[in-house]
């Protein structure tokens, strides 16, 4: 499509007004944490659900909603408190390549994270500005995995440093940080701002980026995301990420 860059950003802005509304959260997984009112189980149901949000969407709902179910629809006391016996529980989950080994591990994970690093948002949240956020991803996966783990289960948190794009984690993120005044996205992390976050780049984001001259690269990979950010931070540089709800919204629901 060709428009300049003011009809861009009229166009991209009216549908982030459309999408990002109440409205969107019942079919999409961001309807997972939206259940919890305490800060740490918020962040934990984000963090899962959005760890398991590939592939079709009612399938992530329907296993994220099992996960809760399993840790008793407290996620952050159950992480604390359970015990070995608890896991057993999780015997049989399976979400694609995600399964009981994985969401096992999370469990331990997570628990180590709260108990000697005063949990996720300290973790993203480097007194280092000069450090970019996806910077901050490559360092929490390296804590993600200080503990012991199975090999197998290292995939199931992506790296920018080895060239990813981190859809779900910056997706995680957005929903952490953004303050959207919209009831969507959370905004109950204080620490980063929303101009630090990047999109959650993935199949319907990038081919409508693509289609709208947002993105050149063919691959959805780190390189991409940089150049999407860039060019999003051009439209909006206090909150760049609220175009995600406009090209997300444009792909899945009007097949743009």
């Amino acid at each position: 499509m060709d428009m300049t860059q003011i009809e861009l950003k009229e166009f991209l802005d009216a549908k982030v007004v459309e999408y990002n509304n109440p409205k969107f959260i019942a079919s999409d997984p961001i309807q997972i944490p939206h259940q919890f009112k305490l800060k740490e189980d918020i962040e934990i149901a984000a963090f899962l659900t959005a760890t398991i949000a590939w592939g079709n969407r009612k399938m992530i709902i329907k296993n994220a909603t099992k996960m809760m179910e399993l840790m008793g629809e407290s996620p952050y006391d159950f992480i604390l408190n359970h015990t070995e016996d608890h896991l057993e529980r999780f015997d049989g989950f399976v979400h694609r390549t995600f399964n009981e080994i994985d969401i096992k591990f999370f469990i331990e994970s997570i628990k180590n994270i709260y108990l000697n690093y005063n949990g996720l948002e300290e973790l993203f949240t480097v007194k280092n500005k000069t450090n970019s956020l996806q910077n901050r991803i490559h360092l929490f996966k390296n804590i993600f995995f200080e503990i012991n783990h199975p090999l197998r289960t290292k995939k199931h948190v992506s790296d920018p440093q080895k060239g990813s794009a981190a859809k779900r984690i910056n997706m995680f993120l957005r929903w952490m940080v953004r303050k959207d005044n919209a009831g969507v996205d959370f905004g109950i992390w204080n620490n980063i701002s929303p101009a630090e976050l990047s999109c959650p780049l993935d199949v319907h984001s990038g081919n409508v980026a693509r289609k709208l001259g947002l993105l050149k690269r063919k691959q959805n990979d780190a390189k991409a995301l940089l150049e999407l950010d860039t060019n999003l931070r051009k439209l909006d540089i206090t909150d760049p990420v609220k175009y995600d709800f406009a090209l997300f919204g444009l792909g899945v629901f009007e097949k743009f």
